[in-house]
């Protein structure tokens, strides 16, 4: 009789013959922009302007519009972060109000290497965002230079989402991602709807003892980017592996948080401590090994109207290969299908048609996904 973990590693490598066996929606990689450094982060503010928004790990953002970034910079925030290896300036997000009282949200490493999450507000032109405006709303500690990730982004709720590592060094050693007291290997859920940033109101750990009362999810890694699904489908994060499995998670629309991931007590759905059993973890739907790559870059559900064959599929991609995938999403084990290589995939970012666009890191080009 099969093992638990051999019994998974043999129904994983079934799924990914059948993956391998789907055509492929036919894709290519346009050039979009370039000229930009290590892009760690790619947003649109929804207000009707059609401009997008990168944000560089050295702690610049630049505003791209009309099909070219401008000289002068939207924000920026050198003097206040170290970039390098995993941190420094690491998300963007518009309040979906933005239109309106123009507020803005930027997630980066200070200079001790901590967590910042702050809000800005643009000029009244929207031509930058004051400098003078600055206000801090979150702060963490951390204890290495890697797991910073992953990002922020806004959910249909109107609530600002921060997905942050279990603090770095290997294998989580301070069992931050199962520590409930612990901001860190969590998905953070924030009402930024005042002047300071609350726990979000339905929060599902916010009243237990000793538990941090902004936690929506945890057991997480490194989740490098996450994305709501504009089409009501769920939330879906891409989780960072240790030594043998990148992972997908996905949270339907009607859950209520609370998800534990597994991490550091499993990878993917294989035991990574002894001993481990069945703690009610969520499964991940997809997940791949170190034979297809090393480090996930999380994406988007398509729906853009461009590439048809590609609606309702997820993009995401492997840093260190350059492969991009398309899974297809339907029930509890999404498949995928290669759609091509790029330099170093960094980040994915949306339009507001839902066109999709992928950085390369290296470099620093934005490529845009469209149709043959």
């Amino acid at each position: 009789m099969l093992k638990p973990n051999a019994r998974f590693l043999l129904a994983w490598g079934v799924a990914a013959l059948l993956a391998s066996a789907q055509a492929a929606p036919a894709v290519t990689f346009q050039p979009f922009v370039s000229g930009l450094k290590q892009v760690t982060a790619l947003a649109h503010a929804g207000d009707g302007s059609g401009r997008l928004y990168a944000a560089q790990q050295d702690g610049r953002v630049r505003l791209i519009e009309n099909g070219r970034v401008r000289d002068s910079l939207f924000l920026n925030l050198q003097k206040l972060t170290r970039a390098g290896g995993e941190r420094g300036l690491i998300g963007l997000a518009f309040d979906p109000g933005y239109k309106s009282n123009r507020r803005l949200y930027v997630h980066y490493s200070d200079l001790n290497g901590d967590t910042v999450l702050a809000r800005y507000t643009a000029a009244s032109d929207f031509s930058r965002a004051e400098a003078g405006s600055a206000r801090t709303l979150f702060t963490a500690k951390q204890p290495y230079s890697n797991h910073n990730g992953g990002q922020i982004a806004f959910g249909p709720d109107g609530f600002l989402y921060l997905g942050l590592g279990d603090g770095g060094s290997g294998g989580d050693p301070q069992n931050n991602a199962q520590n409930l007291g612990s901001p860190l290997g969590k998905l953070l859920r924030f009402d930024v709807s005042g002047d300071a940033a609350r726990p979000a109101a339905g929060n599902p750990f916010a009243g237990r003892a000793g538990a941090n009362p902004n936690i929506w999810a945890y057991g997480l890694r490194n989740p490098w980017r996450f994305s709501f699904d504009r089409g009501g489908g769920g939330l879906v994060i891409a989780d960072v592996g240790q030594n043998s499995f990148e992972e997908v998670d996905f949270q339907p629309s009607s859950s209520k948080g609370g998800e534990n991931y597994g991490w550091r007590v499993r990878e993917g759905q294989v035991c990574y401590e002894k001993g481990c059993a069945d703690k009610g973890f969520a499964d991940p739907v997809l997940v791949y090994g170190r034979n297809e790559g090393q480090s996930i870059t999380g994406g988007y559900v398509y729906r853009g109207k461009a590439i048809s064959a590609l609606k309702g599929q997820y993009v995401f991609a492997d840093f260190a290969t350059g492969t991009v995938w398309a899974a297809r999403t339907e029930g509890r084990s999404w498949d995928k299908t290669v759609l091509g290589k790029v330099d170093n995939p960094s980040t994915f970012g949306e339009d507001e048609a839902g066109e999709v666009y992928v950085a390369e890191y290296g470099s620093g080009r934005i490529l845009k996904l469209a149709g043959k």
